[in-house]
């Protein structure tokens, strides 16, 4: 190789590393575009602006200094501000928003703590396949890992928790980067999605100036470089940031079954004697409506159980929803259809299904679709796609056909004898205090028919499962089906505060347990600040019940289940809104001071009802592990 070669290339390596820095720093980028060193534009607005844009007509929050940009721009927007006394609470109202609205849920919380409050609520989002957009402060861009104020890495928290994590570096990049994310957490299974902002990113440029800028005049050649250095970092954060970009939706993937896979459905279907649909949550998911979907059911005329979200799909007193006996209707089955409904604890892992059965399974994510089917049940026909599309493709598939209505009126005789005896049960006198049964069955007939109720608790909810009926479709929430497998608490005060700002003139309803009441019973402040009156019926029994039935036989011991019959309607007055105590002395009374609570709501007032009940043995043998 000859002199002449070995400089060219010489030359030419040197010029590519003097290329790629000059890449690195946003030389290059800013040849063509500029900083507006002199806009008093922030980057809060760009993301008010595609919030907006998307129809987020709520952001959920507990205040922080690194997101003050995001909120204030948002509320001038016209996108309503609503602070929690907890960031758990924040994302669980972002939850419940999602469910209810068909959009995307949004919360955001400051850097740190702020974020880590959060990692159950967006666990629980993720379980739950609820699409929710989870925003967090940060450390400035310069100081991430150099000991800044609430500074962590966020990024490898919530991961394995989100579909999409992204920190923004520049502020041209935050109305590409939400995009991606509002349109990701929408498609395929919906989930939570996680965007930092570090706090530099938010501010106008000459708040950030401020702090990169040296203190004197620089000294000596590193000083000079090091100051060189801040300059062309702050300058690239803002260069192109407020040249004009599409802050319109992306559009969004919903998996669907192939027409294929619906005509063999159609075909298994037509030839069933007893066929049993298992419907969840993943029903009530956009693009179908709740009412397409009740149309599609009905025109079916089959049989269904209904968990988590669909509960009420098909109305309060519809002949095709059974409520009881769901393990029986199993076995005696030759068809089953799970739509939506997951092979986990809840089916004894599907150990419930007839082996002899024909089993349908529809889900949008295949982890979930196949979950346990290589050991205790295996599906004749396995979908991965949407589940309110495919019932309603099959509908019509099948119309004109009609089933035997022996099968359903069957299964609807037993629903009939067992809640004959559950009626019998909640009319037994318990050894002290109310039969909590009885009050669940008082409550149901005296819900308005436009309730929405939240679930948050563990025996007394698990009871009110099979009491309370939900008015209609999307009139129930709680974590996920029947607790879901995550079996999360402290949702009720933040899904209660969604519901009321979804639905203001619906009286929503919390059944606590007392002792999941201690997770939120502080956000009666939030609903007394920001009006959104609901009513808290906790069934006071001074116990963790549900693990108290189980322990106690097992292990000859109480330990930790023990609570006290605490005056929660007091701490309920404390925070502005109405707490009223019952108890036995107070049993002839009970309608009246429950119509009360509904006018006191009604008149803008959150009302607590502290029932004080007894134990009986209506969950004896239910699942608390």
């Amino acid at each position: 190789m000859d002199v002449g070669t070995v400089v060219g290339c010489s030359l030419g390596a040197v010029f590519g590393v003097v290329l790629f820095a000059a890449y690195k720093l946003g030389l290059l980028y800013r040849l063509f575009h500029k900083a507006e060193t002199k806009s008093s534009r922030h980057g809060g607005e760009s993301v008010a602006e595609v919030l907006r844009a998307h129809g987020i007509k709520f952001v959920f929050t507990l205040v922080g200094g690194h997101i003050s940009p995001i909120l204030v721009a948002c509320e001038k927007l016209g996108i309503r501000i609503v602070d929690t006394r907890h960031e758990a609470t924040a994302v669980f109202a972002a939850d419940a928003v999602a469910r209810l609205s068909g959009t995307v849920g949004v919360a955001a919380v400051t850097a740190g703590p702020g974020l880590t409050n959060t990692v159950t609520a967006v666990k629980n989002a993720q379980m739950a396949e609820s699409p929710l957009l989870l925003i967090g402060g940060a450390a400035a861009t310069l100081l991430q890992g150099r000991g800044a104020l609430q500074d962590i890495d966020q990024l490898s928290l919530f991961k394995p928790l989100c579909k999409f994590c992204a920190s923004v570096r520049s502020v041209r990049e935050i109305v590409p980067t939400l995009r991606k994310a509002l349109a990701i957490a929408q498609s395929g299974t919906p989930g939570p999605v996680f965007i930092e902002f570090p706090i530099d990113t938010l501010f106008p440029y000459h708040v950030v100036e401020k702090e990169f800028s040296p203190k004197g005049t620089p000294k000596g050649i590193m000083g000079k470089i090091t100051a060189w250095y801040l300059h062309n970092h702050l300058t690239n954060l803002f260069a192109g940031a407020w040249e004009v970009r599409d802050i319109s939706p992306l559009p969004v993937h919903v998996p669907q079954a192939t027409d294929q896979e619906v005509q063999r459905c159609v075909e298994l279907v037509s030839r069933a004697k007893k066929p049993l649909i298992l419907l969840g949550s993943q029903v009530t998911l956009p693009p179908t409506s709740a009412d397409d979907i009740r149309k599609a059911l009905e025109s079916l005329s089959i049989p269904c159980f209904l968990g988590g979200m669909s509960r009420g799909m098909l109305g309060k007193d519809s002949p095709l929803h059974i409520r009881q006996n769901r393990r029986d209707a199993l076995k005696e089955a030759d068809l089953v259809l799970l739509a939506g409904t997951v092979c986990d604890f809840r089916l004894s892992y599907g150990r419930v299904l007839n082996r002899r059965s024909i089993i349908i399974a529809v889900n949008r994510d295949k982890t979930q679709l196949l979950k346990n089917s290589d050991i205790f049940w295996k599906p004749t026909v396995s979908i991965q796609g949407d589940v309110g599309s495919f019932l309603g493709r099959l509908s019509r598939g099948l119309a004109g056909h009609r089933f035997s209505e022996d099968w359903p009126q069957n299964l609807k005789d037993g629903d009939k004898v067992k809640e004959k005896a559950n009626r019998a049960k909640a009319e037994e006198k318990t050894e002290r205090h109310l039969n909590p049964l009885k009050v669940l069955h008082r409550v149901d007939e005296l819900m308005s028919e436009d309730s929405i109720i939240v679930a948050d608790g563990g025996d007394f909810v698990g009871s009110a499962a099979y009491i309370l009926k939900p008015r209609g479709p999307l009139r129930w929430l709680d974590p996920g089906q029947k607790r879901g497998a995550f079996g999360t608490l402290g949702v009720g005060g933040g899904f209660a505060l969604g519901a009321k700002l979804c639905r203001p003139d619906s009286e929503v309803w919390i059944v606590y347990g007392d002792g999941s009441l201690g997770y939120t019973v502080a956000e009666f402040d939030t609903f007394t600040r920001h009006k959104t009156p609901v009513i808290a019926l906790v069934g006071n029994d001074a116990c963790w019940s549900q693990i108290s039935r189980e322990q106690v036989p097992l292990l000859g011991s109480n330990v930790a289940c023990g609570l006290a019959f605490t005056d929660y309607h007091i701490v309920a007055d404390g925070f502005g809104g109405k707490g009223h105590l019952i108890g036995r002395e107070d049993e002839s009374q009970f309608d009246k001071i429950v119509k009360q609570a509904q006018r006191e709501c009604r008149g803008g007032k959150a009302v607590l009802l502290n029932v004080l009940i007894g134990k009986t043995n209506f969950r004896d043998g239910s699942i608390s592990v």
